[in-house]
């Protein structure tokens, strides 16, 4: 039997000593693509960067970062919650933490080991630091309707990058989305190699296509009861005076406002938008600017949608895509949690 060739792994890892045969060097190709295609661009950014910064450490301390050693990873997760990795000596928080030991299993994973992270050096240690330093998650606030109409009216109609910026705020209350869905978009499928959406407008609204990290699935954002608010009409706009009818949604402008370039917009660009519209738009004013900018961000677009459609609970967690309705009541920042009262169900 012909020996299969081996999957691609990151150029660091053990040296692959089989060699691929010249007829299979497409295929070899081939999967390399397919293993990219396994994560998102972030995802790996961030693998990679974890992993870089645990050979760092391993450096300093003269460990070897090769070798899956659950002892060594414990007491690197020691010196992640005590700050003993970082100049300024900042603890790293618990769901950081638990990101950086994903990232690093990934990593051995792809070099051919198994990192057990059930031994009691990982584990164990691993439960002591939920333990002593685990805090509820800190919740984005919320952007409301009357929120995003005051922060629609600091946008300038009169350029480029205010409409663009309209049709994003506007798309991504609506829909509902994540801030990576909302850039992720193209105008149409499989028009560029980053896209991981399109949109499709129709007569009485607009279906959002996403491949999520379960696969693929679908946001239906009817039309508004007004042009001025409706995120139909807003990308409608966009799309017909940007003269953009193939690739990216949504791309960076250029020339104060009135050029679009090729480009795609970064995630971040969707949370900078929504801290800046917020702040000049006087959104919870009675907070300081540092305050507001710490509480909202992209993220708040998503808690808005939650928390304001007055709608039966299915309907919210079929467009926000969750699982399960206890991950949908998170994102509902203004709900009664006490409608079902079941004290006085049981007759107290």
């Amino acid at each position: 039997m012909t020996e299969a060739p081996p999957l691609p792994v990151p150029s660091d890892a053990h040296p692959d000593h089989s060699v691929v045969p010249a007829h299979l060097e497409g295929l070899a190709d081939r999967a390399r693509g397919y293993v990219e295609a396994a994560s998102s661009a972030n995802t790996r950014r961030a693998y990679a960067s974890d992993w870089s910064q645990f050979q760092t450490w391993c450096r300093r301390q003269n460990l070897s970062a090769l070798a899956a050693d659950p002892q060594i990873l414990g007491l690197y997760m020691t010196a992640l919650a005590s700050g003993a990795t970082t100049a300024n000596r900042k603890p790293s928080s618990v769901s950081t933490i638990e990101r950086r030991l994903s990232a690093l299993a990934w990593n051995f994973a792809q070099r051919g080991q198994v990192l057990d992270r059930k031994d009691r050096h990982i584990a164990t240690v691993m439960a002591g630091i939920r333990n002593s330093h685990g805090r509820p998650p800190v919740q984005k606030e919320a952007v409301l309707p009357e929120d995003i109409i005051a922060m629609l009216e600091t946008l300038d109609r009169g350029t480029l990058r205010g409409l663009r910026d309209r049709a994003m705020l506007l798309l991504g209350f609506a829909g509902g989305l994540r801030r990576s869905e909302i850039v992720a978009l193209d105008v149409g499928p499989q028009q560029s190699e980053d896209g991981r959406g399109w949109v499709e407008i129709l007569d009485k609204g607009m279906l959002v296509t996403l491949k999520a990290k379960t696969g693929w699935r679908e946001v239906e954002i009817g039309r508004g009861s007004s042009d001025a608010t409706c995120p139909v009409v807003a990308l409608e706009t966009w799309l017909k005076l940007a003269r953009i009818a193939h690739g990216p949604l949504f791309r960076r402008v250029t020339d104060q406002g009135h050029d679009v370039g090729p480009h795609r917009l970064g995630d971040r660009e969707v949370a900078r938008l929504v801290k800046r519209a917020v702040l000049q738009a006087g959104v919870r004013a009675e907070l300081t600017q540092a305050e507001r900018a710490l509480k909202f961000s992209g993220h708040s677009l998503r808690a808005g949608l939650a928390s304001s459609a007055e709608v039966e609970e299915r309907h919210v967690q079929k467009q926000l895509g969750h699982a399960s309705a206890e991950m949908t009541r998170r994102y509902q920042r203004r709900r009664d949690r006490f409608r079902v009262n079941l004290t006085k169900a049981a007759g107290l």
